[in-house]
């Protein structure tokens, strides 16, 4: 693990030994495209964690997103674990890291928290959940992600919902927030559906609101949120390498969050595909680093 300043100011380990109940860490590399730049990707955990910076003199204050102070009883229950050891050219290296980290805070009794990294890092995250479900998968993405291999490469962004859907300790899937002309062909959608998968649109969202989505998960289900940046409106996430107008808003983002955990139960959340070089004066830093922050105020309030 790389040296870090910890997201919101968290320690790499408790005061006294005590068990976390969120354990956060970077995965900056996954599995990348040949001849792909990931450097935008891998930066993210890092500019997250300095977003978040302003406000961990605000810890004790009420969050109106929370109905409260992000702790209610004033004792931080987060370690910040830093960045796995993640290298661009070792993409099974990658896998490996992640899923053992996801693993080994899982065993602990805690709630792992990933910031990537691109739409691959989730792979081998949904793995490292095996021995730990069934769980339910809720996708917040512009794309569904369900390619069987591009450029050769069947464990890259473009199939992380389709390799998801092969691992057996996954029950279900929600994906929400697609529209436009994403990586989908007709063939991607059809295979989705065939398996499944709950396809939520953008506008659908927007015309209904997230119970259009909410409806799809059963009630007591485990549920791992993975948030892709490109989800949302990039009128609040510009950083994306694959903008597209007509997304999700804050509010929405926060409500499918919080409608999961109360809903089911959040047992896990990532958030990827942040691509730094092109944000905009670190507005998706800023809007990441709230939504993590949402994901651990509702993992922390779940009995």
């Amino acid at each position: 693990m790389s040296q870090h300043p910890g997201f919101l100011g968290f320690p790499a380990h408790l005061p006294g030994g005590a068990k976390p109940r969120v354990v956060l860490f970077g995965a900056p590399h996954g599995s990348t495209y040949p001849g792909a730049d990931p450097s935008g990707f891998a930066a993210a955990p890092a500019a997250i964690r300095a977003a978040s910076q302003g406000d961990v003199q605000f810890l004790d204050s009420w969050d109106f997103d929370l109905d409260g102070p992000l702790f209610a009883d004033g004792v931080s229950s987060c370690v910040d674990a830093g960045d796995l050891a993640t290298s661009a050219s070792d993409n099974a290296g990658n896998r490996r890291l992640v899923e053992e980290k996801t693993r080994a805070v899982l065993d602990a009794g805690a709630t792992p928290v990933m910031m990537g990294g691109d739409d691959s890092v989730p792979i081998p995250f949904f793995a490292g959940f095996a021995g730990h479900g069934p769980i339910w998968i809720l996708q917040i993405d512009a794309h569904i992600d369900w390619r069987d291999e591009r450029f050769g490469e069947p464990l890259g962004f473009s199939s992380t919902m389709r390799r998801a859907s092969e691992m057996a300790h996954v029950a279900g899937i929600v994906q929400v927030g697609m529209r436009g002309v994403g990586s989908a062909r007709p063939q991607e959608v059809e295979t989705a559906r065939r398996w499944g998968a709950h396809l939520v649109t953008a506008r659908e969202i927007h015309a209904e609101g997230v119970q259009a989505t909410l409806k799809h998960i059963p009630e007591g289900a485990r549920v791992v949120v993975t948030l892709d940046c490109d989800g949302l409106d990039p009128g609040i996430m510009p950083g994306v390498a694959g903008r597209a107008a007509g997304g999700l808003n804050y509010q929405q983002a926060i409500g499918l969050i919080e409608g999961a955990s109360k809903r089911g139960r959040l047992v896990g959340f990532d958030l990827i595909e942040f691509h730094t070089t092109d944000d905009v004066a670190g507005i998706t830093a800023l809007t990441a680093a709230r939504l993590i922050v949402n994901a651990i105020g509702r993992i922390v309030r779940q009995d």
